[in-house]
């Protein structure tokens, strides 16, 4: 098992707390082929959600995408900052662009959590999807 990646740390706590629960989420839950990605996301009243992808053959829906409906479900629809994990340690990983154009539709302030090690940071969603198509900025 890869070890955990080490906090950066100009990374403010809030965020570490974020890496922390998505962390815990891949240990304790992740399993299998089917859920090998847990995300944790702060609303904007300070709770945490938390979620694992659902993998299928026919593609299934990424941790974060799981969180948003899971968010939604507890009233939770503020979300501030976001961060994936790959189980067995393998540490933060960055949102796929489905995944990116999501966050920026639902949450066009969202911050991303993104890197490895001294290197993790939060990125606003706009400037990980420059150029991007904006859903609402095309309805009627």
């Amino acid at each position: 098992m890869a070890a955990a990646q080490p906090a950066s740390a100009a990374l403010p706590a809030a965020h570490q707390e974020l890496i922390d629960a998505a962390e815990d989420v891949a240990r304790r839950f992740a399993r299998g082929d089917n859920h090998t990605v847990a995300a944790a996301a702060r609303n904007a009243d300070g709770r945490i959600v938390t979620a694992l992808n659902a993998y299928h053959f026919t593609g299934g829906p990424c941790a974060e995408l799981v969180l948003i409906g899971a968010a939604a479900g507890q009233g939770a629809y503020d979300l501030t900052a976001i961060v994936a994990v790959a189980h067995q340690g393998r540490g933060v990983i960055p949102p796929c662009g489905r995944c990116l154009q999501v966050l920026l539709d639902y949450f066009p302030e969202i911050e991303v959590l993104v890197g490895r090690g001294p290197e993790l940071r939060a990125v606003p969603v706009r400037e990980l999807l420059p150029e991007a198509y904006v859903w609402a900025d095309h309805q009627g």
